[in-house]
């Protein structure tokens, strides 16, 4: 068994890794374990939004990033004649200090992997959280599923929306599946033959066939990522879904039906699609639960709160996570009075209930504007038009650090 050191962190997807060098930027130790033998790249891009590059960017990530992917200020919706009806200011470097970035996950990882390896942060693979052994009011012992043991000050679990590490303060519960899917391509933009001033992104409504999404990705804007929602009638395992998303053709038909009833940019988008491009990712979510920790366990980020796709504020989430709570716990840290035991536990306790407080009051916001974004993707507002702009500030402009300063009293 290891000695009992830092935090634990399990899992070594986006919100372990910055969770890691939030920590590190904090002087706070940690280690990270992963089940698999590398960090685990899902395939597609991700859209960030400027709440989490403030947060990539005090981590020092953003400068590392900023090169590598598109950057774009608002999402564009068109009715089924390639009207305009709306759109979602998703960054601006004028009024929210950045643009909105979208970049191709597995360059995102290979930043995040790089930078936890340039700070000499422990990264242990292959090590597959199984269950908590025993707390005590300074640790936590769990097992692997290998059978070896270790201990920390906190065990954290980051490892995503089937969380293993959420088992232990909720065994009963699984995420819901919400029997949508969604399915993706990447194309050339040339492919589109649209005008060099036609808007992207773009979601192009039909109330037959619902929502087309063609978004511009790599630095340039040469490729563009297209995509659509799917109804399923049953949820598969990881063994199942695999086989899906394998199924190639079933995709590419997918995709392309239905494009004559739309613009035709999107017919031009679908005439000729790459294998290698697609990808498939199932929407699940998570109820709202009434605690993110419990004694010397926490978790956060996709485990915590698994957030529909409709605002792209999943991951964005997560990094605000992850961010606040390496502030929460330095915070607590620097108010240590005494060595009492109990003391320190009730200190933590009562900062990571406030945290999670919190964060889940932005999470709530961020699912009501989801609702608000759907209610308007709705055939009869799509016709009524005549939208009042929504108002981003309460998510783009926001103070961390004075958050942490709060929710640490």
């Amino acid at each position: 068994m290891s000695s009992t050191s830092g935090i634990a962190i399990i899992g070594a997807g986006l919100s372990g890794l910055t969770l890691a060098l939030a920590l590190h930027r904090q002087n706070i130790p940690c280690t990270i374990y992963e089940s698999r033998e590398a960090s685990l790249d899902i395939g597609g891009a991700l859209m960030l939004s400027p709440n989490a590059l403030k947060v990539l960017d005090a981590l020092g990530v953003y400068k590392n990033i900023a090169p590598l992917g598109h950057h774009f200020e608002k999402l564009y919706f068109h009715s089924d004649d390639d009207t305009p009806v709306d759109d979602f200011d998703f960054g601006s470097q004028e009024r929210h200090g950045f643009k909105a970035l979208r970049i191709y996950r597995y360059e995102l990882i290979n930043v995040l992997v790089s930078m936890v390896r340039e700070a000499g942060i422990p990264v242990e693979f292959q090590k597959k959280f199984d269950h908590v052994v025993s707390e005590s009011s300074t640790s936590v012992t769990w097992a692997f599923a290998d059978g070896s043991t270790a201990s920390a000050k906190l065990l954290v679990g980051a490892d995503g929306i089937h969380s293993r590490v959420r088992k232990h303060l909720y065994p009963d519960l699984t995420p819901k599946f919400t029997n949508m899917i969604g399915v993706s391509a990447a194309v050339p933009r040339a492919q589109l033959r649209a005008e060099p001033d036609y808007p992207l992104p773009v979601t192009i409504m039909s109330p037959k066939h619902g929502a087309f999404v063609i978004a511009p990705q790599l630095a340039d804007g040469s490729e563009v990522f297209i995509g659509k929602p799917k109804r399923l009638q049953e949820e598969y395992d990881r063994a199942g879904w695999d086989e899906l998303l394998n199924n190639k053709t079933w995709c590419v038909d997918f995709l392309r039906e239905g494009s004559a009833d739309f613009p035709p940019i999107v017919a031009n988008a679908v005439s000729n699609i790459p294998l290698k491009g697609i990808n498939l990712w199932p929407f699940y979510v998570v109820p709202k639960l009434d605690n993110w920790a419990r004694g010397r366990v926490v978790i956060l980020g996709d485990a915590a709160h698994a957030i529909p796709p409709t605002a792209g504020q999943g991951v964005n989430q997560a990094f605000e996570d992850v961010y606040t709570f390496a502030g929460i716990v330095a915070k607590v840290q620097q108010k240590k009075q005494s060595e009492d035991d109990k003391e320190d536990a009730v200190r933590i306790g009562k900062a990571l209930k406030n945290w999670q407080l919190g964060r889940q009051a932005r999470v709530d916001r961020v699912l009501d504007l989801n609702d608000k974004v759907n209610k308007r993707r709705l055939p009869d507002a799509v016709k009524a038009g005549n939208f009042e702009p929504f108002d981003m500030d309460w998510l783009y402009d926001v103070d961390f650090d004075q958050m942490i300063a709060e929710w640490a009293n």
